[in-house]
């Protein structure tokens, strides 16, 4: 099973998660190559200045200089994505522009994977990109869908003071995180801040991805109904979003 990835340069979360997901890949998956794009967290492209400054003015100096030292000191210590996929032999694909340009297209089109995997990917797919792979394109969402879809997740289940939530594994259709569900899985929360939630649905994601990978080979899976009735959506916090979030308890750390 030829497998292409498509994720984003960041530098916190994911290079664990990912070196634990290639390390758990079946023998019969042959990873033909990870598209790697800037990192956009919350999914808007900007540059680092006014990525900065957006969240300076959203959550605050103390959020944003312990992303930040936290962020840099895995940069000083070398975990990144490329690192990651160095070690594992994982050829690497920069994109900048549109996935869903001709150029970028062609370039897909020539690994001629069988399945595409978005983890954290920051782009929206179109038809043309979705139909590449003979066996569907999946993304990782970490909320149980068809409950918040959307960005931040992790942020808005606190917020909203939910017992549970976790992860979804889903075929990606034009929609936003509506195409239908192959794997989800659960966990309980209470008294955690977002930073840890972030770190355990990451590597639950995982797991959840290698049981949908182990699913399609065999070609004997149920999806599950990802109800657009049923569905909420969020989208970047507010400033007032973030201040009731801290009045009610909640903690980014």
């Amino acid at each position: 099973m030829k497998i292409l990835i498509i994720t984003q340069n960041e530098s916190l979360f994911l290079p664990k998660a990912l070196d634990y997901l290639l390390r758990r890949f079946p023998s019969y998956v042959n990873l033909v190559g990870c598209i790697i794009f800037d990192p956009s967290p919350y999914g808007k492209k900007k540059n680092i200045f006014s990525k900065v400054f957006s969240a300076l003015s959203t959550f605050g100096f103390r959020f944003v200089f312990r992303y930040g030292s936290l962020a840099l000191w895995n940069i000083w210590k070398k975990r990144s994505i490329t690192q990651i996929l160095s070690t594992h032999k994982v050829s690497m694909i920069k994109m900048h522009g549109n996935i869903n340009s001709d150029n970028s297209l062609d370039k897909i089109n020539e690994l001629k994977p069988d399945l595409i995997i978005s983890i954290a990917g920051n782009q929206i797919f179109r038809k043309k990109l979705i139909n590449i792979p003979s066996l569907g394109l999946l993304n990782l969402h970490s909320a149980l869908l068809p409950k918040y879809r959307g960005l931040m997740p992790s942020f808005w289940v606190l917020k909203n003071n939910e017992c549970q939530t976790g992860v979804s594994v889903f075929f990606v259709d034009e929609g936003i995180d509506s195409g239908p569900i192959i794997v989800q899985k659960k966990i309980k929360i209470h008294n955690i801040s977002q930073f840890e939630l972030i770190r355990m649905t990451k590597i639950l994601g995982m797991d959840a991805i290698v049981e949908s990978v182990e699913k399609i080979h065999n070609g004997n899976y149920d999806l599950l109904i990802n109800d657009d009735q049923n569905s909420t959506y969020f989208s970047f916090p507010t400033k007032d979003d973030i201040r009731d979030f801290r009045k009610s308890g909640g903690r980014f750390f």
